[in-house]
């Protein structure tokens, strides 16, 4: 008889401590969502049109740097062995020249970049004519050529080593990349 009411009293007593455990548990819960409510703003409604801004984005500030990369684009990309620019290039450039025109005050190095499909001389003088043509093309969309520079990089800058076809064209583009003052080439 002892031994049961010693039970009851172990079982009324791991009772008692795991009911405060969970009193804990949620203390702590309610303390956590206060803090996080008074440190993280609101995120911006989501209604699910396509141009949301994406979840940590909703504060860019417009004509900033962060605008141009996220709103606009500034990755041109290229066919194998061509500088030629097709629809969807001129579409991004497009896009980038009433940026540019809009934002007087950024100027913008483009950066040719190859694949290594050829000797490293053939690819440098490709990824300068790249970079070039969309140049010229920002130009011909009424961006002030002082404000642009140029240069052809080859395939010392990949963005992934490799060698399947949908790898490679990551590595035959140009960037364009703001800056506030002219760098050295």
């Amino acid at each position: 008889m002892r031994n049961i009411t010693l039970m009851s009293a172990l079982t009324g007593c791991t009772r008692l401590l795991a009911a405060a455990a969970m009193l804990l548990t949620l203390a702590a819960c309610n303390t956590t969502t206060e803090i996080a409510a008074l440190e993280e703003p609101t995120a911006a409604p989501i209604t699910g049109q396509t141009n949301d801004p994406a979840p940590g984005f909703e504060n860019v500030v417009a004509g900033s740097e962060e605008d141009f990369i996220l709103n606009v684009g500034r990755r041109t990309y290229f066919t194998k062995d061509s500088s030629a620019l097709d629809s969807v290039a001129m579409a991004t450039l497009d896009k980038q020249a009433i940026w540019l025109n809009s934002n007087p005050r950024w100027l913008v190095k483009l950066q040719g970049f190859a694949d290594d499909s050829g000797s490293a001389s053939n690819m440098e003088t490709l990824s300068q004519k790249r970079a070039d043509a969309v140049m010229a093309y920002l130009v011909s969309k009424g961006v002030d050529a002082n404000r642009l520079w140029a240069k052809g990089y080859g395939n010392d800058r990949e963005v992934r080593d490799c060698t399947d076809r949908s790898c490679q064209v990551q590595n035959r583009r140009v960037v364009s990349n703001l800056r506030t003052e002219r760098d050295a080439l």
